[in-house]
């Protein structure tokens, strides 16, 4: 042999011979039969041997047509336990997840449910970030982000779990003091929360402000202290130790939504985190049970 064989010249070759002619190798590969014979004749040309005896009935493989063929064979065998190692590799569960919320989502949803997640998907090692800044998943910065947002990026596969909805609340010590004596904790400048900067405004709630903070952790503990009343997302404050001061505040609900880019949503590791959050995990419950 004088040249040495693309992968494509032994598939050529297994086409032909598998089909028995020509003509209904053409038919299978649904190139003409022009083509398939021009590239035939390359083949042959270059190896400087006939590959196959031209019947009227058919196409039989010469012995080095034969030889050809079984190197062509091997190489299919291998091709395909190649792609379903890949494939199955890919399937299960396993490897990094790298998933982006806020500090608050995390203690109040995310943190609750990790132990489950660890038992029905343990060879999946999370990668959590926890950050008030949109990390932009376009750059893979992660893999996956739980977000509160009125509409995700239009770039963004996203699935809505529910709504986050606020209310002031105290420590439990403030039950029956009237709301207009508990003294408030705010945000300060370094927490960009307009939403919330005109409510507290409208509601008069920055005249009675005893401190501002920079974060709602930060405020939750505050209020859990005892330091004063907050508005506070309800999935954090719904156990005895808080006290609620009137209703849900409407101008503050916002979705959460769990976001993915397309590329990565069939990944296995990423789909089963995904399914997990979505279907599993029950945050989705939580929130609904905070409505009122």
């Amino acid at each position: 042999m004088n040249e040495s064989m693309a992968w494509s010249d032994y598939s050529t070759v297994l086409l032909i011979a598998e089909s028995g002619s020509l003509s209904a190798a053409a038919r299978a590969s649904r190139e003409s039969h022009p083509t398939l014979m021009r590239r035939l004749n390359a083949i042959e040309g270059r190896l400087g041997v006939r590959l196959f005896e031209r019947f009227r009935q058919g196409y039989q493989a010469t012995e080095a047509g034969e030889e050809v063929l079984a190197t062509a064979r091997r190489m299919r065998v291998l091709s395909r336990e190649t792609e379903r190692r890949l494939s199955g590799r890919d399937q299960r569960p396993f490897g990094v997840v790298v998933l982006t919320t806020t500090d608050t989502i995390f203690a109040g949803l995310v943190a609750p449910v990790l132990r489950a997640f660890r038992e029905a998907y343990p060879d999946i090692e999370l990668d959590i970030r926890l950050s008030n800044a949109v990390h932009d998943l376009a750059r893979r910065d992660a893999d996956i982000a739980l977000r509160p947002a009125l509409e995700p990026a239009g770039y963004l596969k996203g699935r809505k779990l529910g709504v986050i909805r606020q209310a002031l609340y105290s420590s439990a010590e403030f039950l029956g003091v009237a709301r207009e004596e508990i003294p408030i904790i705010g945000p300060s400048g370094a927490m960009p929360y307009d939403a919330l900067d005109v409510y507290m405004r409208e509601e008069g709630l920055n005249r009675r402000c005893a401190m501002r903070l920079d974060s709602l952790m930060a405020m939750h503990g505050a209020v859990a202290k005892g330091a004063g009343a907050a508005v506070l997302p309800t999935y954090l404050c719904e156990t005895p130790d808080f006290t609620r001061h009137g209703d849900n505040i409407e101008a503050l609900e916002t979705p959460l939504w769990l976001l993915v880019h397309p590329d990565l949503q069939r990944t296995a590791r990423v789909r089963a985190t995904l399914d997990f959050l979505a279907d599993q995990s029950g945050i989705g419950k939580r929130l609904e049970r905070a409505k009122t």
